[in-house]
């Protein structure tokens, strides 16, 4: 399964991280601008306040304009910073005194209020406030323009300690945002997180539908999930019901035509007939139990992943195997000798321990020969549960177990006997699937020696 790039959780911490920086950025500007336009209207102001001072100090006569300039108004400005300060004060376009050259207003003021401007001069940037008064000179009204500027080294001074406090308030914001957007992060997929804990400690039988409360945007995911889990179930049985309905259409028939072919062979006199007779009985025991081991063999991988978890008795469950095998050993004359001395208890899933047992019963009468015994013997050993089988047939022909137990793998020397190489398959795959073991070792004095092993319970 394909993993995405990010996951939901990486997503939503990088949206909102994004936002909250996006957030940060534009609270930095914002503080920043207000502060500054806060502080030069501040500026403005005073500088305003100290051309009007000066403005009112103006006096006509016969003889011209006066002023006389208080030293309040520069005492003001020169308390705000260690700017420089400039002045000029024009009557009639001629400079009565000051700086006579300090750039005039860009438009005439107007009214009572003063105007103000930016200009470099004197190689710095000055804010200036200009402010016009009509004053009676000899009987006649002269214009009077007052001008007052001063550097902006305190408004920049004021301004970078603003950006400062505004870069603190971002960060701030941001390192406080980053927190959040943890603490939102999980507690939005929260939800998702109890919903796959509780669909992951189900265990494989457990088809039922999902009934965790979720929230209404987990919903849809909910019933596509049940939806899901209804096909699967249905599925599942109807795979069941075709194993097993599978395996009685096709041994009936098997069975049927064989037994036709064994009368018609003891009504034969034919030997050409008698031969071809022989061959199809061959033919229909190697079907047979070619088509009871792939069905065994698929009844084990169906039920390997939805193991019933059921209390046995496994000398119990080699003892029903070996009782249903005693009729097909004694047509070969071989004995079955069963030691169980006691109950050995295991937890698993009966079916398949079943068909475990029997393909190993099996393979032991089919590879014997005739007047022979097989030995069996279910023990408790320590924390395991163990079967062994003995017995005097043809051992493994130089093979060994992992090779013979891989499917349709059969050993070299037994090409003359009918099978169909799944029988080790089942008993290594029902093990594995039990927490168990197997194994196949050759027996001293000629045969095999099987071991299979479970936990105890």
């Amino acid at each position: 399964m394909r993993s995405a790039a990010l996951s939901l959780r990486q997503r939503l911490m990088l949206q909102l991280l994004v936002i909250a920086a996006v957030l940060a950025v534009l609270l930095y500007l914002t503080v920043r601008t207000v502060a500054g336009r806060a502080a030069e209207a501040t500026q403005d102001g005073i500088l305003g306040a100290a051309t009007i001072a000066i403005a009112e100090q103006l006096r006509g006569s016969e003889a011209g304009v006066s002023v006389d300039i208080p030293y309040s108004a520069f005492s003001i400005l020169g308390s705000i910073s260690e700017d420089r300060i400039f002045y000029r004060i024009d009557v009639a376009g001629q400079t009565l005194t000051g700086y006579d050259d300090l750039p005039l207003p860009p438009k005439p003021p107007q009214g009572q209020a003063p105007v103000y401007y930016t200009s470099d001069y004197k190689q710095a940037e000055v804010r200036i406030s200009a402010v016009s008064r009509p004053v009676l000179v000899a009987n006649r009204v002269e214009p009077v323009l007052v001008m007052v500027g001063q550097t902006r080294l305190g408004q920049a001074a004021i301004a970078a300690q603003v950006a400062k406090v505004a870069a603190g308030l971002g960060i701030g914001f941001f390192a406080i945002a980053l927190v959040l957007s943890l603490v939102s992060a999980r507690s939005v997929l929260r939800p998702i997180d109890l919903l796959a804990a509780a669909v992951g400690r189900r265990g494989p039988r457990d088809l039922r539908s999902v009934e965790h409360p979720t929230p209404k945007e987990l919903r849809p995911l909910v019933v596509s999930l049940n939806g899901f889990i209804a096909r699967l179930r249905a599925a599942l049985s109807r795979t069941e019901t075709f194993i097993a309905e599978a395996a009685h259409h096709i041994r009936t028939p098997l069975a049927t035509v064989r037994t036709q072919t064994e009368i018609a062979l003891r009504q034969s006199e034919d030997e050409a007939t008698r031969r071809t007779l022989r061959a199809v009985i061959r033919a229909v025991e190697e079907s047979s139990r070619s088509a009871g081991q792939l069905l065994d063999h698929a009844t084990v991988i169906y039920r390997a992943e939805r193991l019933a978890d059921e209390a046995l008795d496994l000398a119990g469950v080699v003892r029903g195997v070996t009782e249903a095998l005693r009729p097909t050993a004694e047509l070969k004359d071989i004995a079955l000798r069963l030691d169980a001395p006691g109950p050995v208890p295991v937890r698993g899933d009966r079916m398949l321990l079943e068909s475990a047992v029997r393909n190993l019963l099996d393979n032991a009468v089919k590879y014997s020969p005739d007047d022979s015994e097989i030995g069996i013997a279910v023990r408790a050993e320590g924390a395991r549960a163990t079967l062994r089988v003995q017995d005097r047939g043809r051992g493994l022909g130089g093979k060994a177990k992992a090779d013979l137990a891989e499917r349709f793998h059969r050993g070299g020397n037994v090409a003359d006997v009918v099978g169909s190489g799944l029988g080790l398959t089942i008993v290594e795959e029902v093990a594995t699937a039990h927490g168990g073991s197997f194994d196949l070792s050759d027996r001293e004095g000629g045969g095999t020696c099987a071991l299979f092993t479970l936990p105890l319970r």
